[in-house]
């Protein structure tokens, strides 16, 4: 019996411990569940402060080339006033939209950048207008994926991240491949391929996006040929609204045409592993085929329809 007693004992103080285990682990699950939480949200604020009237300058000089002939190009620099809107807001997706504002009261749609928490498939660039889409193989967990799309809501480039907080500044950093930038497109063929090294940098002021650049030029079955090296700072500083109030009028009425565009892009790019974007169709670029497309004022589901038939003509 005293042995019987002895084994009852074992075996309550074992389900004690596996009590004790089992409340430790579920203890753990909801203390990461809520440090996870507190992560989102502090991620989620740090991205809105991308948000806001900005007075930019854009600065660009190439710094090295392989090649001893190489003649550096000039370094670029251009200032502008720009407005950056939350389209979309969510704990694990925001929707930024970029506007240029022109001497005063001329508005020019910029371009647009998605955030999206722990994203699992990207765009992947590869060269001279063509993106294949990948899956992730390896865990993304606390990553932010940035995806920057041009003024016309076509694919640009993709890359994720963890966003970091040092010495009162948030940093989030990525590597990315991208067509030409709108400064050089049309003026280079010595390369088709940017490789983008990104660094965003919020402080008190704005913030800046500091890029270490790759110009390559890509053939297939052949190695990647670096042509030059270039250093960028796009710096945007916080501004008085009223500069931006033009930006925030010309988008009240013509936001949902350009949501219209998102939308229809986002359908195609669901069903498709690849896509190739032609420069020019009819002698016309995507983004004069747009405008004249927001031009005829049409009704919602019209206007959608003619949308996805100018996208079908210009990818495949």
């Amino acid at each position: 019996m005293l042995l019987d007693g002895r084994h009852n004992g074992d075996n309550f103080v074992s389900k004690l411990t596996d009590m004790k285990r089992s409340i430790l682990i579920a203890l753990a699950a909801v203390l990461v569940s809520l440090t996870g939480t507190a992560q989102i949200k502090q991620d989620t604020a740090a991205i809105k402060k991308l948000c806001g009237c900005f007075e930019v300058e854009f600065k660009y000089a190439e710094t090295f080339s392989p090649d001893i002939a190489y003649q550096l190009s000039k370094p670029y620099y251009a200032d502008a006033i720009e407005w950056i809107v939350a389209e979309e807001s969510s704990d694990k997706k925001l929707v930024l939209q970029h506007l240029l504002v022109v001497q005063d009261d001329a508005i020019v749609k910029h371009w647009r950048e998605d955030w999206e928490f722990e994203k699992k498939e990207w765009w992947i660039f590869d060269h001279d207008g063509a993106w294949k889409k990948k899956t992730a193989k390896e865990p993304v967990k606390g990553e932010w994926t940035q995806t920057v799309w041009e003024t016309e809501d076509a694919p640009r480039y993709q890359g994720n991240s963890k966003w970091i907080s040092n010495n009162g500044k948030l940093y989030w950093e990525n590597t990315a491949d991208a067509p030409l930038p709108r400064r050089e497109y049309t003026k280079r063929s010595d390369y088709n391929v940017l490789e983008r090294g990104n660094t965003i940098i919020i402080d008190k002021n704005g913030w800046t996006h500091e890029q270490d650049n790759r110009k390559i030029k890509r053939v297939a079955g052949t190695a990647d040929k670096l042509i030059a090296e270039e250093k960028g700072y796009n710096i945007y500083r916080k501004t008085d609204e009223a500069k931006c109030k033009a930006a925030k009028d010309w988008w009240e009425k013509n936001h949902a045409f350009w949501n219209n565009v998102r939308a229809e892009w986002d359908a195609m790019l669901q069903n498709k592993t690849t896509i190739q974007l032609a420069p020019k169709v009819d002698n016309q670029t995507l983004s004069q085929a747009m405008a004249a497309v927001q031009k005829q004022g049409l009704a919602d589901t019209a206007q959608r329809e003619i949308i996805r038939t100018v996208l079908n003509k210009y990818t495949r």
